[in-house]
């Protein structure tokens, strides 16, 4: 990964692989380590899901228009500003800046749950960088078919792996409290902590189709 100005290489020159989230944010956490562009323990890996693994993401380069891509899960990384206003996220995904400010992704990107199903709510665990980077293990086995074929390719590197553990990756997707690394917030829970001004998110209303 050839590096940038600032915290992050380019969005092109990240290592990137369509549908595998967790290991694209795994990487540019282990680039910003090594790199020591910025102190680890401002960034906070965040794991947007729910338990029925329905959620709605607007602004993702796979959606179509100002219609939400609903994912199983989806992962991005948060740096913590010394203010709210100054936190920024990168989503290799979205079609929002890289990095956007998370103000602007929350109004743009999670919006509100307030109109929707519950079914569709989401909830999000944060886990700090330096813990994700510890712990997680994926051997990918839940992007193959039942034949054995993969459903989307993999990435060309080996999988991620501990010394303990070859796959826990339902550990960091689960929304129930006490399992896995991190703590599980409510959109509303995560957007009162880390945004500003929680209204601008929720002024922009989502969707009452879903």
């Amino acid at each position: 990964m050839e590096r940038e100005d600032g915290t992050t290489p380019s969005r092109e020159n990240c290592v990137y692989t369509s549908c595998y989230c967790e290991e694209n944010v795994w990487k540019l956490c282990e680039f910003i380590r090594t790199e020591r562009t910025v102190p680890l323990e401002e960034l906070l890996v965040v794991f947007i899901s729910n338990e029925n693994r329905t959620v709605p993401l607007w602004k993702q380069k796979s959606g179509r228009g100002d219609h939400p891509v609903i994912w199983d899960y989806h992962v991005i990384l948060l740096q913590v500003g010394h203010q709210p206003s100054s936190s920024l996220v990168y989503d290799l995904d979205s079609e929002l800046a890289f990095p956007c400010s998370l103000t602007l992704y929350a109004a743009e990107a999670l919006r509100s749950d307030s109109h929707i199903n519950p079914a569709y709510h989401r909830k999000l665990r944060v886990i700090p960088a330096h813990c994700f980077l510890l712990n997680f293990a994926s051997d990918r086995s839940h992007m193959k078919n039942s034949d054995g074929s993969w459903k989307m390719p993999p990435p060309p590197y080996p999988p991620i792996c501990t010394p303990e553990c070859q796959m826990n990756l339902d550990d960091f997707i689960s929304m129930i409290a006490g399992v896995g690394w991190g703590e599980v917030f409510t959109l509303d829970h995560f957007l009162r902590k880390y945004v500003e001004d929680s209204s601008s998110s929720s002024s922009a209303a989502a969707s009452s189709s879903l």
